[in-house]
C-alpha cells in the first residue's frame, strides 16, 4: 500500500550536530534520533543525504525536526552502539541483517549479527528505527505485515571482475550460472574463478536469484561460503582471475568520486554486462551516468528500500510517529525517499550515486509475524 501523504517534518538544510554524541569503541555517531542499519548498496547515499552533501550542485541535508539522524555502515567494526546508553550489539552487515535488526528492536527479542560479527545476543528494544534493503520482501510479502518496504531507489546488478579475458565484459546469464555451478572454469583462454559477498547481502541473494538459484539465502555450488567475510561492492577483494556480482549504483558511485572509497580504478578490475549489447552505465568517470536500459531490466534491474515499522508510519495507530512517517514519505521533498529532479532534492542527490527512480512508489507490507 502507498504510505499516506503527511506534512514532511524534515528539512533539507545545513544544522548544526548539535546532540550527537559518539561511540568510544568505534568513532560513529550515536543519535538522538532515528538509526538506519544493514545494506552496503544504500549507505554511502544515505550517508551524504544524512550528512549533508553538495554532490547535486547544491547543498542537500535531510534532518528530522532538526535533530540529526544516525547512519551506521555495514563493514567497520563488529559492534555499534546506536543511541546513548543503548547497549554495544554486532554490526548488521548487509540488507538481511539490517531487517532482523529492526524486527529485533521492534519485539525485544535478543538479537545476534551472526557471520564475522557474530557478538553475544543483546536486547536492542528502541536501536534501531529503519532499515536499509536492497532487496524486497519476497516470500515475506504479507498484506498484513508488520513492516514497511518504501521504494528508495532503482538500481541494478551486474559483476566485476579482475584481468581474464575480453570475452568476460559481456558473459550471459547461461555462462555466469555456469561459473557460479562450478561447472564453467574458463572463458577465453582464461581461468575464471566466483566469488560472493557475506551471507545476508541483498546484492548476493539478488544476483543469485536472478540466475536462477532459489531459496531465500540461495547458495552457489563453485563458491564456498566457510568463513566468507567478502565485502560487497569492494573491487577491491578481487584476485586476478575472480568475479563477483556488484551494485552498479555502487561502482558509479565511487567512480563519481561521491564516496570515501573507490575501488572501480584498481589495476584490471572492470565491470561487464550480462544483458547483450546493453552497457550498464554511459559517460566517463567522474562523470558516469546509469543506463536506463540497463536499469529496467526486469532480471538484473532493482528496486531499493528503506524498511520501517508500519504502526509507526501509519496514520491512526497507537505507535504513529510523524517525524519517523515524514522520512520515508514519498511525497514529502524533503524525505530520504523522495526523487525529485532539480539540485536541491534527495533525488539530484541519489543519481549522483548511481541510482535512477524506483519502478514504482507504492510500499510493500512484508512479515506477518515479527
Amino acid at each position: 500500500m502507498k504510505i499516506k501523504k503527511i506534512i514532511a517534518m524534515s528539512t533539507v538544510a545545513g544544522v548544526a550536530l548539535a546532540g550527537l554524541a559518539f561511540s568510544s569503541a568505534n568513532a560513529e555517531p550515536v543519535s538522538n534520533s532515528y538509526v538506519l542499519v544493514g545494506s552496503d548498496t544504500l549507505q554511502d547515499s544515505t550517508n551524504a543525504l544524512i550528512n549533508g552533501t553538495n554532490a547535486s550542485g547544491s547543498f542537500v541535508r535531510i534532518t528530522s525536526n532538526l535533530t540529526t539522524l544516525g547512519n551506521f555502515d555495514a563493514f567497520g567494526g563488529a559492534a555499534i552502539q546506536t543511541k546513548p546508553n543503548g547497549p554495544f550489539f554486532g554490526r548488521p552487515a548487509g540488507s538481511g541483517a539490517g531487517v532482523t535488526a529492526l524486527r529485533a528492536s521492534i519485539t525485544g527479542n535478543p538479537y545476534s549479527a551472526g557471520g564475522t560479527n557474530t557478538t553475544a545476543a543483546k536486547v536492542i528494544t528502541g536501536q534501531v528505527d529503519i532499515a536499509r534493503s536492497s532487496s524486497g520482501p519476497g516470500a515475506n510479502a504479507n498484506a498484513a505485515g508488520q513492516l514497511l518496504y518504501v521504494p528508495y531507489a532503482r538500481d541494478a546488478v551486474a559483476y566485476a571482475y579482475k584481468g581474464g579475458a575480453a570475452e568476460w565484459a559481456n558473459l550471459t546469464p547461461a555462462q555466469l550460472k555456469q561459473v557460479f555451478d562450478g561447472t564453467l572454469k574458463s572463458i577465453g583462454g582464461a581461468t575464471i574463478t566466483p566469488r560472493l559477498p557475506q551471507v545476508g547481502s541483498g546484492t548476493r541473494n539478488f544476483f543469485l536469484g536472478a540466475l536462477g538459484y532459489t531459496g531465500s539465502s540461495p547458495v552457489a555450488p563453485g563458491v564456498s561460503d566457510t568463513g566468507n567475510a567478502t565485502a560487497e561492492n569492494d573491487a577491491s577483494v578481487l584476485a586476478e582471475g575472480e568475479i563477483i556480482p556488484f551494485s552498479v549504483a555502487s561502482w558509479v558511485a565511487q567512480a563519481n568520486n561521491v564516496t570515501g572509497v573507490n575501488s572501480t580504478t584498481l589495476t584490471g578490475v572492470k565491470m561487464g554486462s550480462p544483458i547483450a549489447s546493453v552497457a550498464p552505465f554511459t559517460g566517463t568517470a567522474p562523470a558516469l551516468v546509469p543506463n536506463s536500459a540497463f536499469y529496467s531490466n526486469t532480471t538484473f534491474g532493482r528496486d531499493t528500500y528503506l524498511v520501517v515499522e508500519y504502526s509507526r508510519v501509519t496514520t491512526g495507530g497507537a505507535k504513529y510517529d510523524a517525524n519517523l512517517a515524514a522520512l520515508v514519505d514519498v511525497d514529502g521533498e524533503a524525505s530520504l525517499t523522495s526523487f525529485g529532479s532539480v539540485a536541491s532534492s534527495p533525488g539530484a542527490v541519489k543519481k549522483k550515486f548511481g541510482f535512477l527512480s524506483p519502478s514504482t512508489t507504492t510500499a510493500q507490507r512484508a512479515y506477518a509475524t515479527l
